[in-house]
């Protein structure tokens, strides 16, 4: 068991190894072309990966009661909730490099940072509702309700977000002085001997928080399909590797996809009354991946075919080098 663990740890990090070195070695402004080539690359990586859960669950390398077909199902309907999930996580990623004037160029270096911590920090996450969820049989209701109330926030008025009032700048500037200005894709710089933080370090801790925070969701979701520790991580995983790349995907045409929150809201809620009926309601495995997926589907093309609004303010691929950055 812990062999699949170590072979997986190893494999994400060559991933994220091509992904930094090879296929953004330099700093620079992903074209539309490319971002979605990318995009194409880590979703097919994140599918086929399907095949060897399979193979890994037919050969019993990993230790489980699950049939190699439903291990399979499983994972790729968690792998659909969670890249489903950081599409809504785009816009706020947005609204934070629009705050701050993060350089186009320099925007795919906090990400990967950014997904590097979310990483380790998820892994926790999962681990934790894993043990909750085996030990204590009220936290599914204890989910059930989490992912209902997060339902209703994402089809209600919502609140906007405004990065100036986010504690984590207070806190930052609490422990380390920060700069006015970028120094290039460097987080840190010295002055006069000291150390100091700049605004690309700053937008690094938004989008890391950030992030918590929608795992708060999406964890609970994909525990909803499955308690299997090694499926929920491989699927939230792969799928977060490939948010960097679908960012500059979505990030200028957000507002193309206004129906999408429905869409999302409408799977919380499926997971989440799901979780609640644990105990009466056992619905096939393909009946959760087929309902979140002509959720997901519906949702895309119906926003495409409406008609498009007025474009957002905020287009990250626009910003180019700051010429004044906000006061933190």
């Amino acid at each position: 068991m812990p062999y699949i663990w170590i072979g997986f740890a190893i494999f994400v990090a060559l991933l994220l190894f091509l992904d930094l070195f090879v296929l953004n070695a330099k700093d620079h402004v992903p074209r539309t072309r490319e971002a979605l080539g990318q995009t194409a690359i880590w979703m097919s990586i994140g599918l086929s990966f399907s095949g060897f859960v399979y193979l890994a669950y037919d050969q019993g390398w990993v230790v489980s009661n699950d049939l190699p077909r439903t291990a399979m199902i499983n994972y790729l309907t968690g792998y659909l909730v969670e890249l489903s999930l950081s599409m809504d996580n785009v816009f706020v990623i947005a609204v934070i490099f629009g705050y701050f004037r993060v350089p186009a160029k320099y925007q795919h270096r906090v990400l990967f940072w950014g997904i590097l911590g979310a990483v380790f920090f998820r892994l926790a996450m999962i681990l934790a509702g894993v043990y909750l969820l085996d030990q204590f049989d009220w936290m599914f209701y204890v989910f059930g309700v989490l992912l209902l109330y997060s339902a209703y926030k994402m089809v209600g008025k919502g609140d906007e977000v405004h990065p100036a009032d986010n504690p984590v700048i207070k806190v930052v500037k609490r422990v380390v002085p920060v700069t006015h200005e970028y120094h290039g894709h460097d987080f840190w710089i010295r002055v006069n001997n000291k150390l100091h933080a700049t605004p690309l370090f700053v937008a690094l801790v938004m989008v890391e928080t950030t992030d918590i925070i929608f795992a708060v969701d999406s964890i609970p979701a994909i525990l909803g399909i499955t308690t299997d520790s090694f499926l929920v991580f491989s699927s939230n995983i792969l799928a977060v590797l490939g948010l960097r790349a679908l960012y500059f995907v979505l990030s200028s045409m957000i507002d193309k996809f206004g129906l999408l929150k429905y869409s999302l809201a409408l799977i919380l809620t499926f997971v989440g009354v799901k979780l609640m009926l644990h105990e009466i309601w056992h619905p096939a495995e393909w009946v959760s991946l087929t309902v979140i997926f002509v959720t997901l589907t519906g949702g895309i093309v119906l926003s495409l075919l409406r008609k498009a609004p007025t474009p957002h303010p905020i287009d990250p691929t626009e910003i180019h080098e700051p010429t004044e950055v906000p006061d933190i």
